[in-house]
């Protein structure tokens, strides 16, 4: 059956994010460009992108409601239904998978009773899984509103809910304090985070980080390891460079051969396109 149009925003509610919407557009040359944020900012006063929201964006931006809905269902950032005040997604891609993801998800749904981009009851947690959280050096990790919850376990994972529902204070592993989803989404808009010290906690690359960016820059291997071993022992060999033999790993250093290097004496084996 057709859709009745979408409701209207309450008068005070339309004014403030008139207001709001205005210095979004005036950040961009074109308005259609405010799409994005202007998204996350009816996200923000509702806790996920409504009918009534993508309307506001449509006349805002003088789009018609198919081009912002487009928009609003191609990004898994913008909700489509009622949202919790906290978004936990876990990373199920390859590496946090095999590292403990799924055991986590799995652990997750049983332990609130929901499924994939379902809520708790309460109203407080919506779970999800997430196919990257570009923190692969860190897995398995649990995202909450979008902030970084490193080397989780099914332990800790519920740990975590649990604390979230009972309201008590949950700090990340790495970056700024802990926001509701609402509060996330208008910093998302682009809208300043004026808790105090907020901006200062988000600091920047965990050490697991570093240590790669050493390695991609083939300075010296750390003689410790980042992450102690599953089973408790320490690793015995110690690092060494690798003989021409053995198998260099893309976690090596880049490697100049005649093939790649157009420097080499030998030049490239091969003329560009053959």
């Amino acid at each position: 059956m057709p859709q009745l149009p979408a409701p209207a925003y309450p008068a005070d509610v339309r004014a403030r994010l008139d207001a709001d919407a205005k210095e979004v557009i005036a950040r961009y040359p074109g308005s259609r460009s405010a799409l994005l944020p202007l998204l996350h900012l009816v996200q923000s006063e509702e806790g996920y992108v409504s009918r009534t929201g993508m309307a506001f964006c449509a006349e805002t931006l003088d789009l018609t409601t198919a081009e912002v809905t487009a928009v609003a269902t191609f990004y898994s950032m913008y909700r489509r239904k009622p949202s919790g005040d906290y978004q936990v997604g876990v990373c199920t891609n390859t590496l946090c998978a095999v590292m403990g993801g799924d055991a986590i998800f799995d652990t997750l749904k049983e332990h609130l009773g929901v499924e994939n981009n379902e809520t708790t009851d309460d109203g407080k947690v919506t779970l999800e899984h997430i196919e990257c959280n570009a923190a692969c050096d860190f897995a398995p990790v649990v995202m909450v509103n979008w902030e970084f919850f490193d080397n989780q376990t099914p332990e800790s994972a519920t740990q975590l809910v649990d604390d979230l529902i009972a309201g008590r204070t949950v700090e990340p592993t790495r970056g700024a304090p802990l926001c509701s989803y609402k509060e996330t989404a208008r910093i998302l808009a682009g809208f300043p985070d004026e808790r105090p010290g907020a901006v200062e906690a988000s600091g920047g690359a965990g050490p697991a980080s570093l240590v790669g960016l050493k390695l991609a820059k083939g300075e010296a291997l750390p003689k410790a390891r980042v992450v102690a071993p599953r089973d408790g022992r320490p690793k015995q060999e110690q690092p060494h460079d690798p003989s021409p033999s053995e198998h260099l790993s893309s976690h090596d250093a880049p490697q100049q051969t005649s093939a790649s290097d157009p420097e080499h004496p030998a030049g490239p084996v091969a003329e560009e396109g053959e």
